[in-house]
C-alpha cells in the first residue's frame, strides 16, 4: 500500500515552520496513542505512521530530501538524499527523543513533574517566624510589628536578573527546554541543563546589585494581627509574604508560629486558666473572703465557704481565655492552698495545743483514715 503524504499525516501544510511541525506531531501523538485508543486497532499503526512523518519532517536535511524526492529519498538508491536515513533504520534513538517529547506532554502533569521550560520563574520559598507573646496579649489580641529577614524583588533590575531589566535569553545549549538529552545505547538519558540549571534561559548581562539572580537579601517589618485566644502552636499564614521568586517567580508565604510564655499567676489549659491561691489555717476553718486577679487585669472576689479544704477549687464563668473564633470565652478556676503557719510563738504553739485537745470531732476526714488503718492491720493479725 503507497505511503502518505507525511505532510497529510500530520495535518500540515508544506509550508509549516519547524513549530508548527511539532505542534501538529504532539497533538496527533495524544489523539492516536495506543494506551488512549485501546478500543481502535488501527491506532497503533496510525501511531507509528505519525513517528514516522515527524522524524522526517523535524529534520532540515531529511526534510528538505522529502520536499524534493518524496519517500523515494529514503528508500535506497536516491542519490540526491544527502546522507538522510531511512526512518528507522538504526534510528531508535531518533524515535526514543520523539517519544519522549510527546510522553511529557501525555504524562508529565500526572507523575508531578514539570514540563520543560517550566522552571523559568521559580517560586520563593515559604519562611517560619518564632513568635512569643505573653498570656495578656494571648487574651487580648494584638498588632505586631515584626521584622523578617526574606529576600525581595530587585529593584535595580525589577526582579528580571538582568541589567536594566533587559528580558532574560533563551539558552543556547537546550534551546529553552531546561533539559540536556544523551544517547545511551537504545536509551535516552535526560539531565537537567548545565549552562542554565534548568531555567531554560540565561541572563548575558546580570544585574550588578543582584548577581543575576532577580532578588536581594533585606529585613522587613511587616504588621501582623494576633487575635484574641491564640495559644502555643497556633499558626498564622500570610500568603505571598515569604521569601521572593526567582526572576520574577511568584513569592512564597510567611508562617507566624505562636509561643504564649507561662505566667507567674495562671495555668493555661485550653480556654480555661487556673489559679492557685493560698488561704490561711483560720480562712479555710472559718470561712471568709478573698479577692483574686483576673486575666483582663481586674479584680473578683470569693467566697471561700467554713471548712474548706486544700485542692478545693471555685469556678468564676467566663473569666478564662477567648474562643480563637469566637463564641465566648472558658473559665477561670480558683484552686485553694490552705496555709500551714510557720515560725510560731510559744504562745501560738500554746493555743493550738489547747485547740487540738478541743478539736477531736472536728477533723473527719483523718478521723475516717486511721479508722480505716486500724481495721486494715487488725485484718493481718487475724
Amino acid at each position: 500500500m503507497a505511503k502518505r503524504d507525511f505532510y497529510e499525516v500530520l495535518g500540515v501544510s508544506k509550508g509549516a515552520s519547524a513549530d508548527e511541525i511539532k505542534k501538529a506531531y504532539r497533538q496527533k501523538a495524544k489523539e492516536l496513542h495506543p494506551d488512549r485508543n485501546a478500543d481502535n486497532p488501527k491506532a497503533e499503526a496510525q501511531f507509528k505512521e505519525a513517528n514516522e512523518a515527524y522524524e522526517v519532517l523535524k529534520d532540515a536535511e531529511k526534510k528538505a530530501a522529502y520536499d524534493r524526492y518524496g519517500h523515494a529519498a529514503f528508500e535506497g538508491g536516491m542519490g540526491g538524499g544527502g546522507g538522510a536515513r531511512r526512518p528507522g533504520a538504526g534510528g531508535q534513538g531518533d524515535f526514543a527523543s520523539a517519544f519522549s517529547d510527546v510522553f511529557d506532554d501525555l504524562f508529565g502533569d500526572i507523575m508531578g513533574g514539570q514540563r520543560r521550560g517550566g522552571q523559568r520563574a521559580t517560586r520563593g520559598s515559604d519562611l517560619r517566624y518564632n513568635l512569643k507573646v505573653t498570656l495578656e496579649e494571648a487574651h487580648q489580641g494584638l498588632q505586631k510589628t515584626i521584622t523578617v529577614p526574606t529576600s525581595v524583588p530587585c529593584d535595580t533590575c525589577s526582579g528580571s536578573g538582568a541589567e536594566g531589566g533587559a528580558e532574560p535569553t533563551t539558552c543556547p545549549t537546550c534551546s529553552g527546554m531546561g533539559k540536556v538529552r544523551a544517547q545511551q545505547g537504545f536509551f535516552t538519558v535526560e539531565r537537567t541543563c548545565p549552562t542554565c540549571s534548568g531555567a531554560g534561559q540565561i541572563v548575558k548581562n546580570p544585574c550588578k546589585s543582584c548577581g543575576g539572580a532577580g532578588r536581594v537579601e533585606k529585613d522587613r517589618a511587616l504588621s501582623v494581627n494576633i487575635p484574641a485566644g491564640v495559644e502555643t502552636g497556633t499558626r498564622i499564614r500570610l500568603g505571598g509574604e515569604g521569601e521572593a521568586g526567582l526572576r520574577g517567580g511568584p513569592s512564597g508565604d510567611l508562617y507566624i508560629f505562636i509561643d504564649v510564655t507561662p505566667h507567674p499567676l495562671f495555668q493555661r489549659e485550653a480556654e480555661n486558666l487556673y489559679c492557685r491561691v493560698p488561704v490561711s489555717m483560720t480562712d479555710a476553718a472559718l470561712g471568709g473572703d478573698i479577692e483574686v486577679p483576673t486575666i483582663d487585669g481586674g479584680r473578683s472576689r470569693v467566697k471561700i465557704p467554713a471548712g474548706s479544704q486544700s485542692g478545693k477549687q471555685m469556678r468564676l464563668r467566663g473569666k478564662g481565655m477567648p474562643h480563637l473564633r469566637g463564641g465566648g470565652a472558658g473559665d477561670m478556676y480558683i484552686e485553694l492552698a490552705v496555709e500551714t503557719p510557720v515560725n510560731l510563738t510559744s504562745k501560738q504553739k500554746e493555743l493550738l495545743r489547747e485547740f487540738d485537745k478541743l478539736s477531736e470531732d472536728n477533723n473527719p476526714e483523718s478521723s475516717g483514715f486511721f479508722k480505716k488503718v486500724k481495721t486494715f492491720w487488725d485484718g493481718l493479725n487475724q
